[in-house]
């Protein structure tokens, strides 16, 4: 019964609010701008954004592997190999 209420919470967004948020995930979308200012369906702005979400993981664990490579062949101390990490894991 509680996944009942939990469902018909989950569902109370008007369809106004709903074109809204897809409205701004187009806008950050750079694929989608660069086709025009078109209006593109909600299941494709989505979709874009799942496989717009993918590459930028892919891209974050390849930049990190890069720098993982930077810095065990650059010769810098252990403890200043430490602070760069923390540092870079903060954000």
């Amino acid at each position: 019964m509680s996944g009942q209420r939990r469902s018909s919470r989950a569902s109370k967004f008007t369809e106004n609010e709903i074109n809204e948020l897809v409205s701004r995930l187009q806008v950050l979308l750079p694929q989608v701008n660069q086709r025009g200012n078109s209006r593109q369906s909600a299941s494709k702005i989505l979709q874009e954004t799942c496989c717009h979400i993918r590459r930028l993981q892919e891209e974050v664990e390849q930049l990190s592997e890069r720098l993982s490579e930077i810095l065990d062949s650059a010769d810098i101390s252990d403890i200043d190999r430490r602070t760069l990490q923390n540092f870079l894991q903060q954000y």
